[in-house]
């Protein structure tokens, strides 16, 4: 792994977006510098992205999907001071996108929903078009975003039904 101490936050930020300029969104550095900025974020106080992060797969392994309050809760933040954290290019469900990503798991966001959508599992509008523009972002390629969505959800529970036969 590379060191990035002498790397600063807006640095970080600028190599990021050359790699998704060149569409290089698989390579090993790229991918170390998706988890740098992500432990970075971890340093601040507010939502923990290891925390959300477990809460997610753990909803992935139960087959449903959960809200941005429990988010909150499993950093133990409370909803009026995690809501404005949350959403964004820069915001918490961006950043677990990406570690999805560097990690290799399923976009593990997809599940993640408001609490009037939590039976139907479907994101509001706002939240489908800034899970899309993370997902393109990060290189993944689609014409439809609804049907990308549901594709990722599906993706997700799958994921889930394998750790618990594994």
């Amino acid at each position: 792994m590379a060191d990035f101490s002498n790397k600063t936050d807006v640095e970080i930020d600028q190599w990021i977006r050359n790699f998704e300029k060149r569409c290089q969104t698989e390579a090993p550095l790229y991918l170390e510098l998706l988890e740098e900025r992500g432990r970075r974020a971890g340093r601040r106080a507010g939502l923990d992205l290891e925390r959300s992060l477990a809460a997610l797969k753990r909803a992935a392994i139960s087959g449903a999907c959960i809200t941005y309050g429990d988010l909150a809760k499993a950093s133990g933040v409370e909803w009026s001071k995690a809501r404005h954290q949350l959403n964004g290019k820069t915001g918490h469900l961006d950043r677990l996108l990406e570690i999805c990503h560097a990690r290799k798991l399923p976009l593990l966001t997809a599940i993640c929903v408001n609490q009037g959508s939590l039976q139907e599992g479907e994101l509001e509008e706002n939240g489908l078009r800034g899970f899309s523009e993370g997902a393109r972002r990060i290189g993944r390629s689609f014409s439809e975003d609804l049907g990308f969505h549901h594709a990722c959800r599906e993706e997700c529970w799958n994921w889930g039904r394998m750790q618990l036969a594994g």
